[in-house]
């Protein structure tokens, strides 16, 4: 783990080897393949190992508060060695379709389920409207977070996380989502 975490420091997972990992980690390449049967299983063990970290519940006293505290995090994650390794392996899952398999079944839908746990009590508290679907909610909020992580096309802020979730929330306020439709049905 030690190897891989050094070499990715250096990297892309792309250019990763299990000859590189071997060598920097004094043993065979026939230790590693014992232990994991890919490079991608390898990176994904380190990944889990040492930078996606547990899945913690932040303090917050709204769903929205939790929501931007999640964001807080991840945008702070996604500047540093977590953000680079999770490119890395959404890139190479581009042709190993079973990478981002596990990246999802392992990372990222516990982390959906939580934070569609967070908007369904925001829903029956009346902080959001009834009718939003959390899924989409979930999108709108932080796939643009993942589109500048991936794509770089601007800095990734605690400012920009904010000014999105308060773009996003503006439509899912209880009476919000009414007037939008009334004004689509009339268009």
């Amino acid at each position: 783990m030690d190897a891989v975490y050094e070499l990715l420091q250096k990297r892309p997972a792309s250019d990763l080897t299990m000859e590189a990992v071997a060598t920097r980690a004094k043993v065979g390449k026939p230790t590693l393949y014992k232990w994991w049967p890919s490079k991608a299983a390898l990176i994904m063990a380190m990944f889990y190992e040492r930078l996606a970290g547990k899945l913690e519940a932040p303090k917050a006293a709204t769903a929205e508060g939790v929501i931007r505290a999640k964001m807080r995090h991840l945008i702070k994650e996604f500047n540093g060695l977590f953000g680079k390794v999770m490119a890395d392996l959404i890139a190479e899952g581009q042709s190993d379709p079973s990478i981002l398999k596990e990246l999802y079944e392992g990372h990222i839908k516990l982390r959906r389920e939580s934070t569609v746990a967070d908007i369904e009590r925001g829903k029956a508290s009346g902080e959001f409207a009834a009718d939003i679907d959390p899924e989409l909610l979930i999108d709108s909020m932080f796939g643009p977070i993942y589109y500048r992580m991936l794509l770089r096309l601007g800095p990734l802020t605690e400012q920009f996380g904010s000014d999105l979730i308060s773009q996003t929330l503006r439509g899912v306020r209880p009476g919000s989502t009414k007037s939008h439709r009334g004004k689509a049905a009339r268009a």
